[in-house]
This record gives structure tokens, C-alpha cells and sequence, in this order.
């Protein structure tokens, strides 16, 4: 991962309270829930199976959204 990646997740990671302890970043991307880019802003689509069990989860009719900022940059920025 890209310095400016790593800062600017480290950043981004401070104002975000995760249950999961924000594995996503502290395993250097290795464990990464299912996601893509959709083209919304501060938004990917939720692709997990059991989306309702994450507090990040946005239902909207048809489509589960995504609103980590964390995953959001990751998904945006990293390609992951």
C-alpha cells in the first residue's frame, strides 16, 4: 500500500468506531468484507451476505449500501 494511503487511512480511521475493530485496515487489507464502487460519493455497495449485522450497512429498496468511511476509501482509492 502507497504511503499517502496509509496516512490517510490512519486519518480517516480515528473518527470511525467499528465493532470489528476496524480489521479492514489493521490487517493491512487483508480482511476485507465484499464491496464495490457504484459511483455515489461517500458510498460503495454492500455485497455480504447478512448486510443487516453491520452497523454500516444503509438499506435502500433493491440496493444495500455501505457508509464506512474507512471501506468507502479503501473500495474509491485502493481498488479493494
Amino acid at each position: 500500500m502507497k504511503e499517502e494511503h496509509r496516512r490517510e487511512l490512519k486519518r480517516i480511521a480515528e473518527d470511525v468506531y467499528c465493532p470489528k475493530l476496524l480489521q479492514c485496515y489493521t490487517t493491512g487489507l487483508e480482511i476485507l468484507c465484499k464491496a464495490r464502487d457504484i459511483g455515489l460519493q461517500s458510498l460503495i455497495e454492500c455485497l455480504e451476505e447478512d448486510p443487516d449485522k453491520c452497523p454500516f450497512s444503509m438499506a435502500f429498496p433493491g440496493l444495500v449500501c455501505c457508509k464506512c468511511a474507512v471501506r468507502v476509501y479503501i473500495c474509491k482509492n485502493i481498488g479493494k
